[in-house]
């Protein structure tokens, strides 16, 4: 099948064309679908951590109110520890991070919450008690349990931290690889258009100006019009159109050339 010029240069941009969109919309499929995955991820750790500094907050809260009572003497009302709060947050927690590491961290939390509530639920006794120092208790029994609460919240807090960390960089890596076939397909581009350049100036340009090289030798010198080259496109019937006509052309200037000197000679023959 013979392929015109238009038809050669028409396939050969369309196949460049094609494969950039195609590249392009691989990559931009790509990064969408990476980049609300880890959205979401990042999202979900960025809430946890505010519930996790919430939990710290309510407990330190809860922990200063304990020790304002025990240091006032006329105390005008014991201090609540909302647990069903505290452990609704817990929850949410452990539903929306699913990391191995993550949970058992968030069962710890809750471990030690009921542990420190239990515990503070003997303030009453031991402030109407004469038995029992209410700061001795305080320091030497409730604290070690907020103690630990507090340190298992904060192994809570750094392992999410650390999750978000860990999808920051997920997300960053995707982008790169995002981009990817796009990069393939601006190098892959390039390379063809350096391909067409030197099938342009092979098969076109060149060609073109050895033709003007022959036919200048033809107008100026009366050279014979000798060039030719391959092909099966309208170039080279182009070519052969003015090899033809260029030595046609060159066979009637000798004819001519001919004619004029038999007519000189028959002239001066002719004259007495």
């Amino acid at each position: 099948m013979k392929l015109s010029i238009k038809a050669k240069l028409t396939l050969s941009l369309s196949a460049i064309a094609a494969i950039l969109l195609i590249s392009a919309t691989i990559s931009v499929l790509e990064y969408s679908k990476m980049s609300t995955y880890v959205s979401d991820l990042i999202a979900d750790d960025i809430t946890s951590l505010n519930t996790a500094h919430k939990l710290a907050d309510i407990s330190h809260k809860y922990n200063l109110d304990i020790l304002a009572v025990i240091g006032d003497e006329a105390y005008a009302e014991l201090p609540r520890f909302d647990q069903e709060y505290f452990l609704s947050h817990c929850d949410t927690l452990r539903a929306s991070l699913e990391s191995n590491v993550i949970q058992p961290l968030t069962d710890s939390v809750i471990y030690s919450c009921t542990a420190y509530v239990l515990t503070s639920l003997e303030l009453e006794n031991v402030l109407d008690s004469y038995f029992i120092d209410s700061r001795s208790w305080y320091f030497n029994r409730l604290q070690p349990s907020f103690a630990q609460l507090d340190a298992d919240i904060n192994a809570l807090e750094t392992a999410i931290y650390n999750d978000l960390e860990k999808n920051s960089k997920t997300f960053e890596r995707g982008f790169y690889r995002s981009i990817i076939p796009g990069i393939v397909a601006v190098a892959v581009g390039l390379l063809l258009v350096v391909m067409l350049l030197l099938f342009m100036l092979a098969y076109y340009v060149n060609p073109l100006y050895k033709m003007q090289d022959s036919l200048d030798g033809y107008r100026s010198y009366g050279k014979k019009y000798t060039y030719t080259f391959e092909g099966d496109d309208q170039l080279v019937k182009l070519n052969e159109g003015v090899s033809e006509v260029a030595n046609e052309n060159l066979q009637l200037r000798k004819r001519l050339k001919d004619l004029k000197a038999r007519l000189s000679d028959e002239l001066e023959s002719n004259q007495p």
